[in-house]
């Protein structure tokens, strides 16, 4: 097996996410389709994007919860493990966003799906919430998740993952972490994702906690993803 096979991760490149109309817009989300559309078209073997794809009563929105505590962004709620009640987690309240069969779950027009080898979609369960592609916010994995994202990975030979999309603080951050968690080696390529908060609080935060975790953050100009492009035979 080759010591490098490379895939592309797409995370939730979706219009809720996006301006000028999505219901949990983050700046510049849209922007990134002409460097991503570049990524998809190098030698990774497998090209992967992931939406979040939400009931209509999931935990995560703020429509579900009574007042007075439901006001996203600054409510949180007390969610229990569906598999381990005795375990328990704060999740942050969000506006509603990407509902199964909306048009705010669809990837936007400018990305070329085309090139999107397969789609998994995640928070399908209304029970919790799932940031990563991998797993759920428990760090289990389950139905939640359309496919077990690892094994499709594991299925190439997929040794290194090179992560893209929205938010470079929230889902991004999660998902590359579990890359590296289930084994594989997590670049996230800067050019390619923006977050809620591009300050210290929020990717700051979240680069320092990618140096901890032995991830790398690279530049689409850098010699990382160069290797990328001088792979063949994929």
């Amino acid at each position: 097996m080759s010591s490098f096979v490379p895939a592309l991760l797409v995370v939730d490149m979706q219009e809720d996410f996006c301006e000028p109309n999505g219901s949990l817009a983050i700046t510049g989300g849209r922007e990134l389709a002409p460097v991503i559309n570049d990524l998809l078209k190098e030698s990774f073997v497998l090209r992967v994007a992931t939406k979040d794809f939400h009931p209509l009563d999931h935990v995560s929105f703020d429509v579900s919860h009574p007042p007075p505590n439901n006001k996203a962004f600054e409510s949180t709620v007390t969610v229990a493990n569906p598999t381990n009640p005795a375990e328990s987690k704060e999740l942050a309240l969000w506006p509603v966003h990407c509902v199964q069969g909306t048009p705010g779950a669809e990837i936007i027009e400018q990305i070329d799906v085309t090139e999107i080898d397969i789609v998994v979609e995640k928070g399908r369960d209304k029970r919790v919430e799932m940031y990563s592609g991998f797993t759920n916010m428990f760090g289990n994995k389950s139905e939640a998740a359309s496919l077990d994202l690892a094994a499709v990975m594991s299925s190439k030979g997929v040794t290194h993952i090179f992560t893209v999309g929205l938010a470079g603080d929230a889902c991004v951050k999660c998902t590359a972490i579990d890359a590296k968690l289930e084994g594989f080696e997590s670049y996230v390529v800067r050019e390619g994702t923006r977050s809620v908060d591009e300050g210290e609080s929020g990717w700051g935060a979240t680069v320092k906690q990618f140096q901890k975790c032995g991830i790398k953050v690279v530049s689409i100009n850098g010699p990382k993803v160069a290797r990328v492009k001088a792979v063949t035979g994929l």
